[in-house]
């Protein structure tokens, strides 16, 4: 595809846009309206640091936090002013031509066409498995997220390695592999000169606000990436939030997370599917993939009955009649099912 064909605006479309106030959120994947008391309470304490700029020690015990949570050297871990600003420095690592893997998040492929990278997309089908084969073999930067947003799909840790070659980057977003329980096909442990593995804190922990996350990969490779990168890019509260969510308790409290949005995840696509929609399966995220009939009038008619819901046709290779839905507790979907049911959008 062409430069000049592609919807730059398109592309930065974000179900944050979908969840207008007063409206029921399903279409921004965050969990909760905010962190957990516990959390509230470091960033509290952590206020007083306003007051001065942020140190390398700051970033120092970030870095040594987020090392000692995933067993690597915090030489390989590069803070960030939330998992976006990771792609936002890809450019700096001057691909000859990036392939990135969709149905998926679209912010890598926008900062990549912005810096006048040259792009192809890998576009799957449903039900959307990855055969490393369908990637050009001169692409030398491959972007691939794991569990995939919006398709729920978590691709076999095998099947990533695969994707590697001498003289390739390969990136791993796995900003929702923290709600995986277990997290098996995670990457993390082996980010390193070919292999890099980007962590967003914003789902999980409701930060959305905040902007936190890391990349994990070579040291020689993450400075590459921050060259010409402004000072103190993330501030003291950043810093203090990503020391925290490291932690043996935060990592334990995720585990709890990542089991209850398991099963919230298997009751809803089972109440959605006995509704007649087509429900995407199998599905590892916090969010579903959903296919209706007259998805976009689905969609307007869900917002008249004060229900969000994400729209899928900015995605590269899925259509008006995709929506995607953020797992929810019982009595949020009952309202999400009702008002599907009365928009007649089985089929």
């Amino acid at each position: 595809m062409l430069a000049d064909q592609v919807d730059l605006a398109g592309l930065r479309h974000h179900g944050d846009v979908e969840a207008l106030p007063g409206l029921l959120d399903f279409a921004v994947n965050v969990q909760g309206s905010g962190p957990p008391e516990w959390l509230r309470e470091r960033l509290a304490a952590a206020l007083d640091s306003l007051g001065r700029y942020p140190s390398a020690e700051d970033d120092r015990l970030a870095r040594e936090a987020v090392a000692a949570r995933h067993g690597i050297d915090p030489g390989r871990v590069l803070t960030l002013a939330g998992g976006a600003e990771g792609f936002a420095l890809l450019p700096h690592l001057r691909p000859r031509l990036a392939a990135v893997v969709h149905p998926s998040f679209t912010e890598p492929e926008f900062a990549l066409r912005a810096a006048g990278v040259p792009v192809t997309r890998v576009v799957l089908e449903p039900p959307y498995t990855l055969d490393p084969a369908l990637v050009p073999e001169e692409a030398d930067l491959v972007v691939v997220g794991n569990p995939t947003n919006p398709t729920s799909v978590l691709h076999p840790a095998r099947t990533l390695r695969a994707l590697q070659r001498p003289g390739r980057i390969v990136l791993v977003d796995e900003a929702f592999m923290d709600a995986v329980p277990g997290e098996p096909e995670s990457l993390a442990a082996e980010a390193g000169d070919n292999l890099l593995v980007l962590r967003s804190l914003t789902k999980t922990w409701a930060l959305a606000g905040l902007r936190c996350g890391y990349l994990l990969g070579a040291p020689a490779v993450l400075q590459r990436l921050v060259h010409g990168r402004a000072h103190w890019p993330l501030g003291t509260l950043q810093l203090a939030a990503i020391t925290a969510t490291a932690s043996p308790r935060a990592v334990a409290e995720s585990v709890d997370r990542a089991r209850r949005i398991a099963r919230d995840r298997e009751a809803m696509a089972g109440r959605l599917s006995a509704a007649g929609l087509r429900v995407g399966s199998p599905a590892a995220a916090p969010f579903l993939l959903l296919e209706v009939r007259d998805g976009e009038l689905v969609r307007k008619y869900l917002r008249q009955q004060g229900v969000a819901v994400r729209r899928c046709d900015t995605f590269p290779g899925l259509g008006p009649d995709h929506l995607r839905v953020a797992v929810r507790p019982g009595a949020e979907v009952d309202r999400l099912v009702d008002a599907l049911r009365a928009a007649g959008s089985s089929g």
